[in-house]
């Protein structure tokens, strides 16, 4: 077979196989093992299958996901996430709208100590719904402001989707964490003005709760001290170079066990419980890099990368039509793929390309450019209908909202990220000023 009918092959067989919805680091692993075949033989393949497992996996780097995962885990199982939203409740409430932007802060908040946007969604829908339900909000703005928040939890910091880009492209993940701050920041805003909008056009679905007072806000936020001694703790130490971020992410583990155990959250059972969790979306995760490793190994013997890299260098085309392109392909298969098998499948093909345009930036801020573009268009693709994973969960958690309603309830969630992603496109820097500012 000539190269290109192996990488025809290899992508056709690859989306045939998400079509059918096998899991995808199995997906990923056939179509590459194949692909490998069918250019080099049998013996090259076993050859390189005998060591690669060890030399992806034995790295200090990668234990950063675990541990930041466990982190999030334990922070799940410790009440942290009930304080948050009675401390954004206490400040947004007596909005109409206010339980809907509350939750939206409440996730942020969590997400900056848990990292996964699943997580975030289904802990934070947990606690807000009843409160939303018995406030008479509509299932559309209750299901469509939890998943939309869940999201968050892929950019704000520490992300572990953020933490693999940072590890597949060779960039720093401190200065990857601080390039996320401000995009997440507007998500965060975006989302709120959205739900602002929403309830003035339909005031029916939203109420207004009773305004509290100063000094019970005030007490709502000291309520949140030990978020806030997390987040410091291990972010703050992170970027002020006291430890390395795997130290931080073990550090943060430590903090959210003692917050659990100092409040009497936390329980044997439920320790073991993050434990056996972490240990379980580990094991997915690191199949997903071995599959994706496999696949990207296979896909760059065929030589296409690199010689789609070569012709978009020399082809007398825009680079920002190019990054359009690139954008449409990502909305397109957020549809149909989880957040991180898609950067572990896309990022090692598209980067390369991506880096020998001519934006007029340095290598170091193009590569944290793309980045956070890439993340934030896979953030969108979790409330894409019709498969949007952050809809599933809220549909699990909320079976009594229908689904029609759901999709409706994230559409104008769905119009704030195409302005932040117009404004991340159109202004570079909100991606890399900060990074400028802090670590120069």
């Amino acid at each position: 077979m000539t190269p290109l009918a192996v990488f025809a092959f290899m992508v056709t067989a690859l989306l045939a196989l998400i079509v059918l919805r096998a899991p995808i680091a199995l997906a990923m692993g056939l179509v590459g093992a194949a692909g490998y075949i069918a250019q080099t033989g049998w013996p090259p393949l076993s050859a390189y299958l005998k060591t690669a497992m060890v030399d992806k996996f034995v790295s200090y780097d990668l234990a950063v996901v675990p541990l930041f995962i466990l982190m999030g885990q334990i922070a799940m199982r410790t009440g942290m996430s009930r304080a948050i939203f009675a401390a954004s409740n206490a400040w947004l409430g007596h909005h109409r709208g206010g339980l809907a932007m509350a939750a939206v802060a409440g996730c942020a908040a969590f997400g900056s100590i848990c990292g996964s946007s699943i997580a975030t969604a289904s802990t934070m829908a947990q606690v807000a719904l009843p409160e939303m339900r018995r406030h008479g909000y509509s299932g559309a703005l209750s299901a469509g402001s939890l998943a939309a928040g869940g999201t968050l939890g892929i950019l704000i910091p520490p992300s572990v989707v953020l933490i693999i880009y940072a590890l597949l492209t060779e960039q720093n993940i401190v200065k990857l964490f601080l390039a996320a701050t401000i995009p997440g920041l507007m998500a965060v805003i975006g989302f709120v003005l959205a739900i602002a909008v929403y309830v003035r056009i339909f005031p029916q679905e939203a109420a207004a709760s009773e305004r509290i007072p100063v000094k019970a806000r005030i007490g709502a936020l000291a309520g949140i001290w030990h978020v806030v001694a997390v987040f410091v703790g291990v972010l703050g130490g992170i970027y002020a170079g006291f430890f390395t971020p795997s130290q931080g992410a073990a550090v943060g583990v430590v903090m959210v066990a003692a917050v659990g155990l100092i409040l009497r959250s936390l329980t044997a059972k439920g320790l073991l419980d993050s434990i056996v969790e972490t240990a379980t979306a580990s094991a997915m995760i690191f199949a997903i890099i071995f599959g994706a490793d496999l696949f990207n190994v296979a896909l760059a013997l065929t030589r296409i990368p690199t010689l789609a890299a070569g012709w978009l260098q020399s082809a007398d085309i825009a680079p920002m039509l190019i990054l359009l392109v690139l954008i449409g392909f990502y909305l397109v298969m957020g549809c149909i793929m989880d957040s991180l098998s898609m950067i572990l499948l896309t990022v090692p093909v598209f980067f390369p390309a991506f880096m020998v345009l001519d934006f007029g930036m340095t290598e170091l801020h193009q590569a944290m450019w793309f980045g956070i573009i890439s993340l934030i268009v896979v953030e969108l693709g979790m409330i894409t209908p019709p498969v949007g994973l952050n809809l599933f969960i809220i549909s699990a958690l909320a079976p009594e909202i229908k689904t029609r309603h759901i999709f409706r309830g994230v559409v104008p969630f769905i119009a704030a990220e195409f302005i932040r992603i117009a404004l991340v496109v159109m202004i570079p820097a909100t991606t890399y000023w900060l990074v400028d500012l802090v670590m120069p």
